[in-house]
């Protein structure tokens, strides 16, 4: 016989879809059996299930995808769990492998910033108990998300935020004294007499001993409760480091206050204020991050709040204020001028002017009459602040999405899904602290050993000293302020450059960056609609045709109108009385002016009423091929102008995207404009490459092509750029934008200016390259002291 035992595989049953006969489970049997590394393999029709044991997850993986080949494919299911407790990325690598390991489970993502993680498993295999057991073994508490929890989770964020900030200006109090006491000598000789002559040095040190044991064993406590159970597991983090440096300061000094003739008068130094220092500072650091993480659901509450809690739903001809969890599909929906459109739905009657620019990103609102598609969360923009015009502006839509199936509750689940998937990016600290702290017991035990061997005597005590300062100046205090200093420092000039960090470890994965995505609209663009073009008929000047133009558009509802009579009121010319206004749908508008009739629309007006256009219908073709919207004016039945309206550009747009490209990074548009507009933009700027027609999805979806590149950076501004945000390795949103844009990103520009990324983009270099040099000198120094 063999002496080696077979390992014995769990029993997994897998969850078969799509068995309807005999030959299906025939089908399903043969392919499974194929497979190398599967064994007993028993298909039931009964249960839809196939049991099978699994050499190795490759041969479990490939009897996957041969069942998804035939057709019958593996049930699987997603599921997110609340992760408390996780302070560090060693704890995320600790919680991902061991999560990893249970039967069935496919993919695992553990994220720190969110607390989460998402899980994808076999339906069948493995219960939800099963993770969250795993997970509560390793000391990580964790508990089933269900459904959208974000005030919740919010909440519970804000307390652990608050909590942490008690424990910070609790310990910082108790710490103070204990330092001015051991350190105000140091600073002022006087002082250390001042205390010898008043105090004394034995009262002096039991102060420090008293006030250091309530530092520790208080507010400190949560070091050593994770820190020397992970060092035992032999997977040391900063925990461990915090735990193990502070102890060896205040058992050694414990050790001299109470019982100082056992040492030799000349290492009968304590190190009180060191061990409660270190613990001050790593308590800031924590609350510091506590706060950043209590951030990360603002986004997701901004898109939430942009559902109405209200709608006024017709029955039998009578509105009704009904709660919008009470909206179902097929309910006849109401919407006036100035509310937010509740759910998604098709128009049945009414028409008005709809601001989707929370999907879009563009500023123009958009016409909306019989059958045309409304998105919750969007604004009936029609006749805010306008007088009266042709329909009212009130909306009746037939719902056809409500709940979680609407555009805006999809684009919550895409930001939530993007910021998920986030892994953070492990730390150098994180990396040298794996062999660090194993590094640093093994040289005090080395030097123990040698002292004890070569030593004076008394040999035990200069070897217990000798051992102790090991420890104690291997503390990671220059190690744990190397990143958060340079840090500091890099985002108060990037604050003075215009630029925000929100996340310190942006400005480490900025300098990586390879690819810079900008969306157009308010982004290149200004992001509101401006005059661009004025060309007049013989006869004609500027202030006399925007004074009549502007006194037509100033009684329309159509967005263009704005540009017009904003271009007026700019050049301080005064507007005629209107009479007889007529808006002629589809076609522009008709008024009468000072006794003179005027015309403002497009060619098909014009030629509806008999103008000729004369040259000017070319001129409104090369407008129209800029991307810019063109309009005509005519008095008294004649051809007076033609008018431009656009988007204009920033003016440093393109200075900035130059100076991305002479950076060495590719620099790409995205928009949900059309192509013709957003080519011509691209094109007066210097970008190259253009996507446009896109929604958020779609953004989100180029950005995962182009990271084929290498890292990308996305900055936006809207509502509709959050997923983007989210999913791009750097997102980047200007100030000027919106809430949501500014609550994903990791990285605001102030300014609003694109001059900002090339300044973040410089920022990150030099504060990496000080990190690395901070960290090489904490480095060297532990080593360097080590007697």
């Amino acid at each position: 016989m063999n002496a080696a035992a077979t390992p014995i595989r769990p029993l997994l049953s897998l969850e078969v879809e799509g068995m309807t006969c005999a030959s299906c489970v025939g089908r399903v049997e043969r392919g499974l059996r194929s497979i190398p590394g599967l064994h007993n393999v028993a298909v039931n029709l009964a249960t839809e299930t196939a049991q099978l044991q699994a050499d190795t997850p490759e041969a479990l993986a490939e009897g996957l995808e041969t069942l998804a080949r035939l057709g019958y494919p593996a049930r699987q299911e997603t599921i997110t769990l609340a992760v408390s407790e996780m302070t560090c990325a060693s704890c995320v690598g600790r919680v991902q492998k061991r999560l990893s390991r249970l039967p069935g489970v496919l993919a695992v993502d553990v994220n720190l910033a969110s607390e989460t993680a998402t899980l994808r498993y076999l339906a069948g295999v493995t219960e939800p108990e099963a993770f969250l057991a795993a997970s509560e073994a390793l000391g990580y508490p964790a508990r089933r998300i269900e459904g959208a929890q974000t005030d919740e989770r919010a909440a519970r964020k804000q307390a652990q935020a608050h909590a942490l900030s008690r424990r910070f200006w609790l310990a910082a109090a108790l710490t103070l004294p204990v330092f001015v006491l051991e350190m105000g000598g140091h600073l002022v000789p006087a002082f250390h007499h001042w205390v010898a002559m008043n105090l004394g040095e034995g009262t002096s040190r039991w102060l420090q001993l008293v006030l250091t044991t309530f530092v520790l064993f208080g507010p400190g406590w949560q070091f050593y409760r994770k820190g020397f159970p992970a060092l035992l597991k032999g997977a040391p983090d900063m925990n461990s480091l915090v735990a193990l440096g502070t102890s060896a300061a205040y058992f050694y000094s414990l050790l001299v206050t109470l019982a100082p003739g056992l040492l030799p008068e000349a290492v009968r130094a304590v190190y009180f204020e060191a061990a409660a220092v270190i613990v001050v500072l790593i308590l800031l650091g924590r609350t510091l991050e506590a706060r950043a993480k209590g951030r990360t659901g603002a986004a997701i509450q901004t898109l939430l709040g942009l559902r109405p809690r209200t709608a006024q739903v017709l029955h039998d001809g009578v509105a009704v204020e009904t709660a919008l969890d009470a909206i179902r599909v097929g309910d006849l929906v109401l919407v006036r001028p100035g509310e937010r459109v509740a759910v998604d739905g098709v128009v049945t009657d009414g028409t008005a002017y709809v601001d989707e620019s929370m999907i879009t990103g563009e500023p123009l609102p958009v016409a909306k009459s019989l059958d045309a598609r409304v998105t919750g969360g969007t604004v009936n923009s029609a006749g805010v602040g306008n007088s009266a015009g042709a329909g009212g502006g009130t909306l009746t839509f037939r719902a056809t999405a409500v709940g979680g199936d609407t555009l805006l509750a999809q684009i919550v689940r895409m930001v939530e899904a993007a910021q998920g998937a986030k892994l953070p990016i492990q730390t150098l600290v994180d990396r040298i602290t794996l062999w660090f702290v194993p590094a640093v017991m093994a040289a005090a035990l080395g030097t123990v050993l040698l002292w004890l061997a070569f030593g004076p005597e008394p040999r035990l005590t200069h070897a217990l000293v000798a051992g102790v300062s090991v420890l104690i100046i291997a503390c990671p205090c220059a190690m744990g302020l190397a990143t958060p200093t340079s840090i500091m420092v890099g985002t108060g000039r990037a604050a003075e450059l215009g630029v925000l960090f929100r996340k310190g470890d942006a400005l480490q994965r900025l300098a990586s960056v390879q690819v810079v995505a900008l969306d157009k609209t308010g982004t290149v663009t200004a992001g509101h609609p401006a005059l661009t073009d004025l060309d007049l008929a013989p006869g004609w000047t500027a202030p006399e045709a925007l004074a009549i133009f502007a006194a037509v558009e100033a009684r329309s509802e159509h967005p263009v109108a704005a540009a017009i009579v904003h271009a007026a009121r700019e050049a301080g010319v005064t507007l005629p009385e209107v009479t007889a206004f007529e808006a002629i749908a589809a076609y522009g508008v008709r008024a009468e002016v000072a006794g003179r009739m005027v015309l403002l629309g497009a060619d098909r007006l014009m030629a509806r009423e008999g103008v000729s256009l004369g040259d000017f219908a070319a001129r409104e073709a090369e407008i129209a091929a800029q991307g810019r919207t063109a309009l005509f004016a005519a008095v008294d039945g004649k051809i007076a102008a033609v008018i431009g309206v656009a988007d204009p550009v920033k003016p440093t747009s393109r200075a900035a995207i130059a100076a991305l490209r002479a950076a060495g990074c590719h620099v790409v548009m995205i928009t949900g404009d059309k192509e013709a507009t957003a080519r011509a933009i691209a094109a007066e700027v210097g970008i190259s490459e253009v996507i446009a027609g896109v929604l958020p999805e779609g953004k989100t979806t180029a950005l995962e092509r182009l990271s084929a590149r290498g890292p990308v950076a996305f900055v936006g501004d809207g509502i509709n750029d959050a997923p983007a945000l989210a999913r791009a390795d750097v997102g980047i949103a200007l100030g000027t934008g919106t809430d949501v844009a500014i609550e994903s990103a990791d990285v605001v520009l102030m300014s609003g200016d694109l001059q900002g990324v090339v300044n973040a983009l410089r920022v990150s270099e030099h504060t990496l390259s000080n990190i690395r040099q901070n960290l090489f000198w904490a480095f060297g120094y532990n080593v360097a002291l080590i007697p």
